[in-house]
Parts: structure tokens; C-alpha cells; sequence
């Protein structure tokens, strides 16, 4: 398996809309984080957990050919905002787009991008095929899919694994049955926001305990944002087996 970071930034990325701290002033290119979405190459198909505002460049920038199927983790615009650019794979690949999803989000997105929906689309608009998912394994292309029942304060959200890979993000609270999902993955990613408690984010100190909990061989923190710090500085501070995720970040399993 293949997984490449296609972002790694919070919902307003970083750098931030007018903000002038060293994080967002760094010239560093670790420092620039895209909304945060994954990429994975596994078993010859490609499949991407969420596509949010940034979909398009991170796309062109890893210079993705194909994708087998888009997961969702949950249904905010930080995550979903860019799925009109699947239409680029409808072209390429002839095939209505698979979206996996839980019925809540799949709900949203046919409110949210209705045209795509409507009896009378018009030519060009995407093409997806909707598959519900609950909290049990499912199969997309072949390949076995774990969900993680995660909650985003109090919205559930799912995380994936695939594989001996875990991906976690938008969270800050994870019960006890669900982390037995997660145990003997030997890369774990988990969001880590900033430094200071959020009601709705693992902080810095919370995704450390949780990842010593969970003991992964590796394990990477995303979902970061400008108020974390710098990328070589908070790097001294992690136990040898935890980094930073950055924007490009390639790893294989």
C-alpha cells in the first residue's frame, strides 16, 4: 500500500486568511497544509477519504490519474467541497464515481450539490454512485474497509482502516470498542489541532495518549492548524515513533 497526505491543514488551512504568525508567515513548506485528505494506492486501486476546497490541487499536484472511489468521514465543506472535480474521472474513466458514506452525509451532499441530483441535470455535471455505509466492514473495489466510529464533539464521524492502515480525523473522543478496531495497525494517523483543549479536536497531549494507548509501529498527526506551531519545532518534541504529517507526505506499507 501506497498513502499519500493530499493535505493535512485544518478547515481554514494554513496559512490562514490574514494572519501574520510565524507558522503562517513560514517559508517552510511543511508549514503549508492543505484541507485534510488522504490518498491510497492499494491492491492496483486508488481511493481517496475525502475531497475538500483544495480536491483539485492536491490532485494535480500528486498527479493522480485514476480514482476506483471516493470515502467520506463525515459531511463538513472542509471534507466535501470539492467533489464537482470527480467529474474530470467521469470523463477520463467513463464511470459514474463511487461515493462511500454513511446516510447522513449522503444526505447532505444530494442537498448540497442538488444539481448533481436533479431529473434534469445538464451535460457535464458530475456522476456518482451512492453507497450507504454503517459501522460494520465494507468492500469498495475488493478491498476490505474497516469504519472507526469517531465523535467530532457530538457529530459521529468515521474513521477508515485498510489494511494494517488507520486513518482518523475530526475527533476528540474514541469509546473503548472502537479503538480494538484500530489496535495492531501498525500506522495510525489521528488529528491533532493545537496545543490548547477544543471542544471538538483531539489537542496535541490528548493524540499523544491516545496513540501510547493504541501503540502503533508509526504513527502521524493531521488535521493541523497555525496554532500548533512550527513544523520542525513541535518535530523535537515527538517520541521517535510519531511525526508530523505534511502535504505530500508519501509512505508505504
Amino acid at each position: 500500500m501506497k498513502v499519500t497526505f493530499l493535505g493535512t491543514g485544518t478547515s481554514q488551512g494554513v496559512p490562514v486568511i490574514g494572519c501574520e504568525c510565524d507558522v503562517c508567515r513560514s517559508l517552510d513548506y511543511r508549514d503549508k497544509r492543505l484541507r485534510v485528505s488522504v490518498h491510497l494506492e492499494v491492491e492496483g486501486k486508488s481511493l481517496i477519504i475525502d475531497s475538500g476546497p483544495d480536491f483539485r490541487q492536491q490532485v494535480l499536484r500528486e498527479r493522480i490519474k485514476r480514482v476506483d472511489a471516493l470515502l467520506f468521514t463525515h459531511e463538513h465543506k472542509d471534507h466535501t467541497a470539492g467533489m464537482d472535480d470527480i467529474r474530470a474521472f467521469n470523463f477520463m474513466q467513463r464511470i459514474d464515481m463511487p461515493v462511500y458514506a454513511d446516510e447522513r452525509v449522503l444526505r447532505q451532499l444530494q442537498q448540497e450539490f442538488s444539481y448533481i441530483f436533479t431529473n434534469a441535470t445538464y451535460p457535464g455535471v458530475p456522476r456518482v454512485e451512492l453507497h450507504p455505509i454503517s459501522n460494520q466492514p465494507f468492500e469498495v473495489q475488493g478491498i476490505q474497509v474497516t469504519p472507526i466510529q469517531v465523535m467530532h464533539h457530538k457529530l459521529p464521524v468515521f474513521g477508515f482502516r485498510v489494511g494494517d492502515f488507520t486513518y482518523i480525523t475530526d475527533a476528540n473522543f474514541i469509546s473503548e470498542e472502537e479503538k480494538e478496531k484500530v489496535r495492531g495497525s501498525k500506522v495510525v494517523v489521528v488529528n491533532a489541532l493545537r496545543r490548547e483543549p477544543h471542544i471538538s479536536h483531539f489537542s496535541l497531549s490528548e493524540a499523544l495518549a491516545l496513540l501510547e494507548d493504541l501503540a502503533p509501529q508509526q504513527a502521524y498527526l493531521t488535521h493541523i492548524s497555525h496554532l500548533l506551531g512550527l513544523h520542525r519545532e513541535i518535530e523535537t518534541e515527538l517520541p521517535p515513533h510519531i511525526r508530523l504529517a505534511f502535504d505530500g507526505l508519501t509512505l508505504s506499507l
